[in-house]
């Protein structure tokens, strides 16, 4: 019998048996990943390169060892385009010896992903943290003897009412140089305090701050970065610090994924392999860097002149960038190490910008609620609305925020990747050629898609030639959605979540798949599906959330919401009609429903432009009430209330009013005879 060996490909998830020998590249072509390769394996291309993961994988069962694959061959160590040390290999040259965990760089993936992190307007005052003074300083006098940094800290008092009694040791050591230079005029970088006064001359209030930077002359600009580190992606906004103007935007998947896709898997692995936190806080901040050099790049300025940071991102990527162990954030009681607001320096996190940049990095709420959540509060502001405003960032752990100005609450859920496309037997993250809009013919069960990259739906004439070089390969979240919602209002799938066999009489496109069935969406190079246990795991993700969603309406002793503000890339681009109809959202007037784009991102932006914002989130979060799910003893109930669509007893006044909601009804799960799949699913769901 010919010995095989486990494969998982990250971020895509997929997973297949392989004889020993087979070369990556061909295990991953045949289970469909986003490889690019244009040589035909040949190693004359270098595109298809790849990270092979090492260490314990308990989430996938896999024990990843350099051994198990092949050492490098001739070809790749005298390829000028592959830098073995980074540990990167060419698939088409890699053989597989044992069971792998194989990272796919966006740098390698055909389909680049799609990345919705755009700036949102701001209405704001602007006064940054850091800000710009020039000066003309007097000559030494031997009558009057002062230092020179002396009569700038007394300038700075007298003609702008700050008092700078600290100052970086690089701006000592520049000082008397710059004067120098500029017939002593001078411009300083000052870094006010948190907790300063409002530099407002009317209230004859000093303002504290640090002399961090100086330059002969008169300087202009100076810029600053926000960031939204999530789990699946991160996001960076370049900002002119005077103006506030966003310069540049840029994104990029967050390198941990190969690690793990969602958080806990993350933890484990950290518990599982010495030095695991060690390699996952190199990555981030390596990604940290490469996005700060892009966007000063985009923006045409020197990566010198960005001088503040601010950050937001949940407690495990918290813990991860500063160094922190994330360990007994995986265990009851959660504890955070710290969850205050942090200052210190760039350089301590490792990005290169002004030798002096600050970063910030918002405060915590709890174990599984963290800075993205105080992003995303500080954004939008329910402590100020006299309703009921419920808030969601979905992600891999999705963040709920309820209350008003009377009361605030937060907890996390756990939805994990599906809804990213993960664990879907044809999902894929959103990029060039997915599936992103879905609807169903109720008469015919016939469909119709749009994928991005095309504005038009796949009935449409010229849809074919305008799509033939995107190759369609895969669903996203957002089309995962649709395309279950729209199965569920054409009766395809009842309200327990079941495909029904019975259908298969309607349509060819409902097929025997074992002992359950599947929905064939798209016939071509590759075919998409929808199956029994794709529909399962939307179920267990929108549960997740639904409940967490429940617990925090007991505590707040409310049957029902007055606003729903959906945040994130992905809620941004769901359809929020088909949220609701899924379940993953409680009922609510749907005018009232409403994407409300980047708001963990925004909120950092807000703490970047604003220097009071910064103390305000502070305070706001300390009245905020904690909600932990995971010990909550309630979530369980909920939750498997939770799995019927759109739920098993909640009723859905609002939404009953823009669609027809199918009746239950009993279902047939087990084939009848009729059309089948033979498509073998290489990978579990």
């Amino acid at each position: 019998m010919t010995q095989k060996a486990t494969v998982v490909f990250t971020p895509s998830g997929l997973r297949g048996e392989f004889a020993l020998g087979t070369p990556v590249l061909q295990a991953a072509q045949l289970l469909g990943v986003d490889l690019e390769s244009s040589c035909g394996g040949r190693g004359i291309c270098t595109r298809c390169q790849v990270m092979p993961s090492i260490g314990e994988f308990p989430k996938h069962g896999i024990v990843s060892k350099v051994e198990n694959m092949s050492v490098p061959s001739e070809l790749e160590h005298t390829n000028r385009k592959l830098d073995l040390s980074t540990g990167k290999r060419l698939s088409c040259n890699v053989q597989i010896l044992g069971d792998l965990v194989v990272d796919v760089p966006a740098s390698s993936q055909l389909h680049k992903q799609h990345i919705v992190k755009e700036a949102t307007a701001l209405e704001l005052v602007i006064d940054p943290n850091v800000k710009l003074f020039t000066l003309t300083v007097d000559e030494p006098d031997i009558d009057e003897p002062a230092s020179d940094l002396q009569r700038v800290q007394d300038l700075l008092l007298k003609q702008h009412n700050v008092e700078s009694r600290r100052c970086e040791l690089s701006v000592m050591q520049q000082l008397q140089p710059a004067l120098a230079k500029a017939g002593r005029e001078i411009t300083l970088a000052l870094y006010y305090d948190n907790d300063a006064s409002d530099n407002n001359p009317e209230r004859n209030t000093k303002s504290s701050a640090q002399i961090i930077a100086v330059w002969p002359g008169i300087k202009l600009g100076l810029y600053g970065l926000a960031i939204d580190l999530g789990s699946t992606t991160i996001a960076a906004h370049l900002c002119e610090l005077s103006s506030g103007k966003v310069l540049a935007t840029c994104a990029a998947m967050n390198p941990q994924i190969r690690f793990g896709e969602d958080l806990m898997s993350r933890v484990s692995y950290v518990m599982m392999n010495d030095g695991g936190e060690v390699e996952m806080t190199n990555a981030v901040r390596l990604a940290f860097n490469q996005l700060a050099k892009e966007a000063a790049k985009k923006a045409k300025i020197n990566i010198a002149d960005i001088i503040d940071m601010t950050i937001v991102c949940n407690p495990i990527m918290h813990h991860l960038l500063l160094g922190i162990d994330p360990t007994p954030l995986g265990t009851a009681p959660f504890a955070l190490a710290t969850d205050m607001a942090i200052t210190l320096k760039a350089s301590e996190l490792d990005v290169a910008l002004h030798p002096s940049a600050k970063a910030f990095i918002l405060p915590c709420i709890a174990g599984h609620i963290g800075a993205d959540t105080a992003g995303m509060i500080l954004a939008e502001r329910p402590d100020q609305a006299d309703e009921v405003t419920l808030l969601v960032d979905i992600g891999t752990n999705a963040e709920i925020v309820l209350g008003n100005k009377e009361r605030l609450l937060a907890a996390s859920s756990p939805t994990g990747p599906a809804f990213e496309g993960a664990q879907i037997s044809c999902g894929q993250r959103a990029a060039v050629g997915a599936v992103e809009r879905v609807r169903i013919d109720k008469d015919t069960l016939e469909p119709k898609f749009k994928v991005i990259g095309c504005d038009l739906w796949s009935t449409d004439e010229g849809f074919a030639e305008k799509t033939k070089k995107l190759q369609i390969s895969g669903i996203c979240g957002s089309g995962i959605i649709e395309i279950v919602a729209e199965l569920f209002l054409a009766g395809v799938i009842n309200s327990d979540g079941v495909i029904d066999g019975a259908m298969a009489e309607k349509s060819q496109r409902v097929v025997a798949d074992g002992r359950t069935f599947t929905y064939v969406l798209h016939e071509s190079e590759k075919t998409l599906s929808i199956t029994q246990n794709d529909v399962r795991a939307i179920q267990l993700a929108k549960a997740a959330l639904y409940a967490g969603i429940q617990l925090l309406m007991d505590h707040m002793q409310v049957t029902t919401v007055g606003r729903i503000g959906l945040a994130g890339a992905f809620g941004s681009h769901i359809d929020v009609k088909y949220a609701m109809v899924l379940g993953l959202i409680p009922d609510c007037d749907l005018p009232l429903v409403a994407p409300v784009g980047n708001a963990a991102g925004t909120g950092a932006r807000i703490a970047l432009l604003n220097r009071e914002k910064r103390t305000l989130i502070s305070n706001i979060i300390d009245k905020v009430e904690k909600i932990e799910t995971a010990t909550e003893a309630k979530f369980q109930d909920h939750f498997v209330a939770a799995m019927a669509l759109p739920h098993l007893t909640d009723d859905f006044v609002h939404l009953a009013k823009e669609v027809q909601l199918p009746a239950k009804k009993e279902v047939s799960s087990a084939p009848r005879g009729g059309r089948t799949t033979s498509r073998r699913r290489s990978r579990s769901a």
